[in-house]
């Protein structure tokens, strides 16, 4: 096969690119953590453990200069992408974290290069075993409403608020813990401390209550220190300074409601200490970002003088959209730009995104029910229960043809063989951490045309392997298969029908076939709730700079493993799981496969143990991670990188692997309303 270069496949292809199907982003993103927070005095580094002198920086604003500046951006997000929540301490999902990013600051916020750079703290340090970490605060932080009208001052108080909210099960549901559970003193008690009382009594705790104040590792020296005293070293904790779980809530908003009323706030009753107010709000149609006035950061930065996100169906109608001067940039798919030809007005215009900072993976659901979202489907049940079953996904299944749907000159780039994110964290010599997962996993080399995982001899025998055993068990072929997207996605669909085919080639329609199911509006509440899927493919972003906000979220019995509770579904054969959720635990189809999720999941907190050497400690995981991915608990497929029309300078965006501070932080962006040419972003990406 004939590797093809853009220019090559614009003049042959005559596919079409979509999305990729149905990708729920949820965690936050991520970047390299080879960097410091280079603003403290004495900090420790993410990748060596090591403590160094660090001298404060400013963050070097390179703005577009001239006529050509955009000052009222444009921009869009499928519908899919709504938010549907405005406490983002009670969410775990991006399509949250990309508005209120702009509305609310935490501690740090990030530079193009991912570095940390400061927020509402003006430096953090460690001391010197990384057990404990202080943030200083600006003492010029204020609160504002919709607005803009003055509300409070922010002091360190607001970050004791947001903790206890966090903490408190009953008031958020444990949502975000597992990152301070792990980290932070304390933290772990206070959240069972609460989960044991009735919701009446968890609800009543003020945010400075004692018993939090006396059992949780946080404290506050004066009004703009904050102090964090860690379980044990953490070396990486700073890394949790662009995360929900460490951002401030106002104490004043939470003494004016009730629980209830505050998890309903919205864009008109949230208050915000960020650069942008969100004056408009009309769920599926449109957002309105208006700058703060008052964002502590107005003299430092430069903003929009309005950021307006239109909701729309479909990339195809994003790009008649772009067409007609309404958007600013719209990411293309197969068959619009096999359509813009050499010698069209944008043939010299496209070009290709930097990878975004999730890694995707193909969710299997083991406890799926049929389309009543009640009967259990026994037969899809049965057979994902089966290594052998999920061992024919793993080496047969190729992805090609899928990934050049988002990406058709450079599908491969596309290609993930690992759960965790690469350029997370790296080892002393400067080792990528998924460089370790590979070596584990023992894969094929490179070869610029196939997949490296694939293997049609393997697939061969187990499936060969999983029919005989699974016969036995009753299992009828061929097993169903069932994956959804929204109804109103045409690009979604098409993508869906493209992996269909993929199915049939790669299996063979004696052993799977895939049934592609419709939503109309929530994939949450008409698919993933009663566990409808067979499958889902979901990206995860990391909250931090470590390897265990990834492979937590498929621990098996943790009450914050968010995949493995509402994706996969195992936790619903963990009778740790269940018991703390009043749930009746479920038999399992294969004793296997519950034996390896718990092995998978005994590593991984044995990984976790080791805070002496972060060389060790990445080893641990990266076998951890291994081991998950040999077994095919889950199933990498994809990073995110696709080719797009635009007038916003992709190099000049926040760019990290973990926080929720990146792409969607409409800050310091250079633009040109002319568009960038293929020539231009060359140039950046080399820069």
């Amino acid at each position: 096969m004939k590797k093809l270069t853009r220019r090559d496949f614009l003049k042959v292809s005559g596919a079409g690119l979509g999305s990729a199907g149905l990708m729920l982003l949820t965690g936050c993103g991520s970047s390299s953590s080879d960097s410091t927070s280079s603003t403290s005095s004495s900090s420790v580094t993410a990748d060596t453990g090591s403590t160094e002198s660090a001298e404060s920086t400013e963050w070097t604003l390179n703005m577009y200069e001239g006529e050509n500046a955009i000052t009222d951006l444009v921009t869009y997000q499928t519908l899919t992408n709504e938010i549907t929540d405005f406490v983002a301490h009670h969410s775990q999902g991006a399509v949250t974290f990309n508005v209120i990013c702009n509305l609310v600051s935490g501690f740090a916020a990030a530079d193009p290069d991912g570095n940390l750079t400061p927020a509402a703290a003006t430096s953090w340090e460690s001391n010197e075993d990384a057990t404990e970490w202080t943030f200083h605060l600006r003492d010029d932080v204020t609160w504002v409403d919709v607005n803009g009208n003055y509300m409070a001052d922010m002091t360190s108080a607001d970050f004791i608020a947001g903790m206890e909210w966090t903490l408190n099960f009953w008031k958020n549901e444990g949502y975000n813990t597992s990152m301070l559970i792990e980290m932070v003193a304390g933290a772990e008690e206070y959240y069972e401390y609460t989960k044991s009382l009735t919701e009446e009594e968890a609800e009543a705790l003020t945010w400075n209550n004692d018993t939090f104040l006396e059992t949780v590792g946080i404290s506050t020296p004066d009004d703009y220190t904050v102090v964090y005293t860690m379980k044990a070293p953490k070396s990486y904790f700073y890394t949790l300074a662009t995360y929900i779980c460490l951002y401030p809530i106002a104490p004043a908003l939470l003494e004016s409601m009730t629980v209830d009323e505050y998890l309903a706030i919205d864009n008109t009753t949230m208050w915000y200490n960020g650069p942008y107010i969100l004056t408009e709000f009309i769920s599926g149609n449109e957002k309105v970002f208006e700058p703060n006035e008052s964002w502590f950061g107005n003299d430092e930065h430069t903003r929009f003088q309005s950021v307006t996100v239109k909701m729309i169906e479909s990339t195809d109608v994003g790009y008649t959209l772009y067409q007609a001067g309404e958007i600013d940039h719209i990411t293309l798919n197969e068959s619009i730009m096999a359509n813009i030809t050499e010698g069209s007005e944008y043939y010299d215009y496209m070009t290709e995104t930097r990878y975004s900072k999730y890694s995707y993976q193909l969710y299997f659901c083991y406890d799926k029910n049929l389309e009543d979202g009640s009967t259990p489907d026994v037969n899809w049940n049965t057979a994902v229960a089966n290594l052998a079953f999920r061992k024919v996904w793993y080496y047969g299944l190729d992805f090609t043809t899928y990934y050049a749907r988002t990406n058709a000159v450079n599908p491969l780039k596309l290609e993930n063989n690992c759960f965790t994110m690469k350029n997370l964290v790296s080892t002393s010599d400067g080792r990528d951490y998924t460089e370790l997962v590979e070596d584990y996993l023992d894969l094929a080399d490179y070869d610029g045309v196939n997949m490296r995982r694939l293997n049609p001899e393997l697939a061969a025998q187990y499936k060969e392997e999983a029919i005989e055993e699974l016969t036995a068990q009753g299992v009828t072929f061929p097993v169903e298969a069932t994956y959804y997207v929204a109804s109103s996605n045409q690009t979604a669909l098409d993508t869906a029908n493209v992996l269909k085919d993929a199915f049939t080639e790669c299996f063979g329609d004696d052993f799977i076939t895939l049934t592609i199911g419709t939503y109309i509006s929530s994939s949450s509440d008409e698919v993933r709730t009663p566990s409808k899927a067979s499958f889902y493919f979901t990206g995860w972003g990391a909250d931090y700079g470590d390897p265990i906000n990834y492979l937590g979220v498929e621990a098996f019995g943790s009450d914050d493993a968010v995949f493995a509770t509402d994706m996969s579904k195992i936790n619903n054969y963990s009778e740790e799981y269940c018991s703390g959720h009043s749930m009746t635990v479920k038999e399992p189809y294969d004793e296997q496969l519950i034996e390896d999720y718990q092995t998978f999941t005994d590593m991984m907190y044995a990984a976790d143990e080791i805070v002496d050497d972060l060389d060790a400690r990445y080893a641990a995981f990266a076998e951890a991670e291994a081991y998950m991915i040999d077994r095919v608990l889950v199933l990498p497929v994809n990073y995110s990188s696709s080719w797009q029309l635009t007038k916003i300078n992709d190099y000049s965006k926040a760019y990290t692997m973990y926080g929720i501070i990146a792409d969607y932080y409409y800050v310091d962006w250079e633009t040109n309303s002319n568009g960038y040419t293929t020539e231009e972003y060359e140039a950046l990406a080399a820069e």
